[in-house]
């Protein structure tokens, strides 16, 4: 892009990125390849002297800015240089340029129409370490508004840019916001030109309503006078409308209905924070971006703590359920084992074996009937002493008693003899061997 004009020796014009009524801002080279961004302030100066009001504030300014890096924070832009144009006599301050989009036109498609929670409270944690960090060294920033965020596609820090309305006097920031100022973001105050470290907290609340809602609470629906100075007395009297609502009516089509409903559960320590952000007096807000940064970590990490705690908590009641349903489970195993399930016809016949064997039993059991035998006292027979018998020691007794014994014998042996004959004579004669007398 062709050069518009010079800014000063040594910084090339590399064209417009952005006007405005509060400044315009340029694109600018320096020697080499370091690109910057320079806000060039509307009023000039007419005479670089300290009895010159305009330029003795501008200076005055630009030493607060310069403190801003002496202490780099990756959520502040770095202030590079500043002066009074070669040409034109105007007032400008040269910034680190960050490659990205701002908040504005990440609202805008093919983005989507809101922030997620998770972003959204990146992004609540980044700006308000931000204003801490200005308001530590008494630099109010005076414009903050979503276009004055970037997303640093570099680091994936959100940076807050252009102090341009800081340096302005209280004259100039009353002209320039009345007439061309991002009214929608203005504090009441402002109405006044009165730029306090609550009116940065009013604005920073702005911004993370937008975010959340899809759209600021009182939109200007044209850059007239009139919608100008509605937006202006809303500000000043009108309640802010519901974010919820609004947030809702802006779910994005292409999320599933799982991921709405999770996204509408916005944190309450949250909406409470935003709210007190948006009270219409300065002095119901946080005093400044250092106690609104404190409030965002320590709601933060209670949250973080709390949903430790609920989550080991639900660990532990899911633990104890698995537990019982285990011992359920081993019970009725143990139940089943124990129980074995017959049909009655297997069982019938069982029980018919059963009694077939017991009875089978029984019967081999019983012992068959034997005669009823002497018992011999062996022991008394193995203490009397057996003598050989010999015709001597024979008694007279004992004589006679063998004699008896041999004709018993002999009368035994003569009888069935006798028999026989008798026997075999009869059946001679019955067969007519011998002849019939």
């Amino acid at each position: 892009m062709s050069k518009i004009f010079t800014i000063t020796e040594g910084l090339e014009n590399m064209g417009a990125l952005r006007t405005g009524g509060q400044g315009s801002v340029y694109k600018g080279r320096r020697l080499g390849p370091i690109i910057s961004a320079v806000k060039l302030l509307p009023t000039p100066i007419h005479s670089e002297s300290t009895d010159d009001h305009n330029y003795s504030n501008f200076l005055n300014e630009v030493e607060k800015l310069k403190k801003v890096n002496e202490i780099p924070n990756p959520n502040v832009v770095k202030i590079l240089n500043s002066g009074i144009t070669e040409s034109g006599s105007l007032p400008f301050i040269e910034m680190e340029f960050i490659e990205g989009p701002d908040l504005g036109e990440l609202l805008k498609k093919p983005h989507e129409a809101i922030f997620t929670i998770k972003e959204v409270i990146k992004l609540a944690d980044q700006l308000a370490c931000a204003l801490s960090h200005c308001h530590k060294i008494g630099v109010k920033h005076g414009d903050i508004k979503s276009n004055n965020v970037k997303f640093n596609i570099h680091s994936g820090n959100y940076v807050l840019l252009d102090f341009g309305l800081s340096v302005m006097s209280d004259e100039q920031r009353r002209s320039s916001m009345r007439h061309a100022g991002a009214i929608e973001f203005m504090a009441p105050e402002q109405s006044d030109g009165k730029m306090l470290f609550q009116t940065d907290i009013y604005s920073y609340g702005i911004v993370l309503y937008e975010l959340l809602a899809g759209q600021v609470p009182f939109p200007l629906k044209d850059n007239g006078e009139t919608a100008r100075n509605t937006v202006m007395l809303s500000h000043l009297e009108k309640p802010v409308p519901d974010v919820l609502e609004l947030r809702r009516e802006n779910l994005p089509e292409s999320w599933s209905a799982a991921q709405q409903e999770k996204e509408m559960r916005v944190p309450a320590w949250l909406l409470q924070i935003i709210a007190k952000c948006l009270e219409k007096s300065p002095k119901d807000r946080y005093a400044n971006g250092t106690e609104l940064h404190e409030a965002i970590i320590e709601n933060s990490i209670s949250e973080s703590y709390d949903g430790a705690a609920n989550t080991i908590i639900a660990l532990k009641s899911e633990n104890e359920k698995l537990q019982q349903q285990l011992l359920a489970y081993q019970q009725a195993e143990t139940s089943k084992k124990s129980k074995i399930n017959i049909p009655k016809p297997v069982f019938a016949g069982l029980v018919i074996l059963l009694i077939c064997s017991l009875s089978y039993g029984l019967f081999k059991a019983s012992p068959a009937k034997s005669p009823n035998l002497p018992v011999k006292d062996t022991s008394t027979l193995l203490q009397k002493k057996v003598l050989p018998v010999t015709s001597s020691n024979k008694t007279k007794s004992q004589i006679t008693i063998d004699s008896a014994k041999k004709d018993t014998a002999k009368s035994t042996v003569k009888k069935p003899l006798a028999h026989k004959k008798r026997l075999l004579h009869k059946k001679k004669k019955f067969l007519g061997i011998f002849p019939i007398k």
